[in-house]
């Protein structure tokens, strides 16, 4: 999950996007005019590729800007949690351009090669390809410099697209000192491999791009220092069933279950809520909302039962090897029986299922004393982290 500077604001982060956008359109714009000038001269398949890759580039800069732009409008009525995600559907155009062009370009390049047409390379070429080098050279470490500066994946990734440009690049210019020794299919061939090279980003960006609509989980670092900033305040006895969404850049939710005393005063509890909640967002800049679980610490009998099935549990964790804890406990005591009810969180590679983990914990408790009676909720936790 992306976290936003604190130098820059919504408004302020647009606009540093919106400037780099208009870069790497300026950029990318001479590139083509240079490339597909010397890819017609010297009838070259493999420059003309190129060439239509650095359009496709400020196509994709155009398309950033519109998304950065979008992504920057306020809330309103219909876009309660604002319009942040724009910039991950700009991603997504921009994925599917990149893949239709790299189909056919990889066409135009088979067609090439089934011709058995020759290019025929000058001085010129090379300089211009040696010029286009260091112009994705420039704008692979301007995008990246500028995306750290404002915490843009959307950057970051358009600074990798460079730096495969440069590699792309590098091999026409090979494929130029090559060609007169390995004949006339070289240019058709080394369009090929651009192709593949571009048809290869495209669909990875379309899968990221989908991931990240579709929703995936937060990375472990950011789990770890919410879990750890929750549990640093005085009366927190444990914390569970956190679940971490985003809009976007900048805009994160998040909810929690943390348990306190129940004997404690409840205007001391809320209070103390209050101030993670408040922190958790100064900080972190997550909009984090908690349900308080009451627990009581302070009861042996309960604590002591607790203890008993938490044992049993590590003893399985142990055995399948995978992380499960518990939370939630609670014990009614009847006549001929007690119950006792609690969850347990299992992460998302669970190697049984989880009937035969619930029956497996249930032989356990069995086992302490055979009135015990468990009524067992599982959770999954998606993060690999259960705490």
């Amino acid at each position: 999950m992306e976290k936003l500077s604190k130098e820059y604001t919504a408004a302020e982060r647009a606009k540093v996007g919106r400037n780099a956008g208009i870069v790497g359109i300026a950029v990318n714009l001479v590139l083509f005019a240079m490339k597909i000038t010397a890819g017609i001269l010297f009838s070259s398949v493999a420059i003309i590729a190129d060439a239509v890759n650095n359009l496709s580039d400020a196509g994709s800069s155009i398309i950033m800007m519109v998304g950065y732009i979008f992504s920057s409008k306020p809330a309103d009525r219909k876009h309660p949690y604002g319009h942040a995600r724009f910039e991950y559907l700009s991603t997504l155009f921009i994925s599917i351009i990149i893949t239709v062009l790299g189909l056919e370009l990889f066409k135009g390049s088979i067609d090439s090669i089934i011709s058995g047409e020759s290019a025929s390379y000058g001085t010129v070429a090379v300089v211009i390809m040696g010029i286009s080098v260091l112009f994705k050279l420039f704008l692979a470490y301007f995008f990246r410099r500028t995306g750290k500066k404002i915490d843009s994946a959307t950057l970051a990734a358009t600074a990798a697209d460079s730096i495969g440009d440069v590699a792309a690049t590098s091999a026409i210019i090979i494929g130029i000192f090559l060609t007169p020794y390995t004949g006339g299919a070289t240019d058709g061939v080394l369009g090929c491999l651009i192709a593949a090279y571009i048809l290869f980003l495209g669909i990875k960006l379309i899968k990221e791009s989908s991931d990240t609509l579709l929703g995936t989980a937060p990375d472990i670092e950011t789990v770890e220092t919410v879990v750890k900033k929750i549990k640093s305040y005085d009366g927190v006895y444990g914390i569970h069933d956190l679940v971490m969404h985003n809009y976007g850049t900048g805009r994160f939710f998040a909810s929690v279950h943390v348990e306190m005393d129940a004997d404690e005063e409840i205007m001391k509890s809320h209070d103390t809520i209050d101030n993670i909640e408040n922190d958790i967002l100064r900080e972190l800049g997550i909009h984090l909302v908690i349900h308080l679980d009451p627990v009581f610490p302070h009861d042996e009998r309960i604590n002591s039962l607790k203890s008993a099935v938490r044992g049993v549990i590590d003893e399985i964790s142990c055995e399948l090897s995978s992380p499960i804890s518990m939370h939630d406990f609670r014990a009614v005591f009847g006549i001929t029986h007690t119950n006792l009810i609690f969850d347990i969180v299992v992460a998302h590679e669970l190697p049984i299922s989880e009937e035969q983990l619930c029956f497996m914990i249930r032989e356990g408790i069995w086992t302490l004393d055979s009135t015990y009676c468990a009524v067992i909720t599982v959770d999954r936790d998606y993060t690999s982290t259960v705490y």
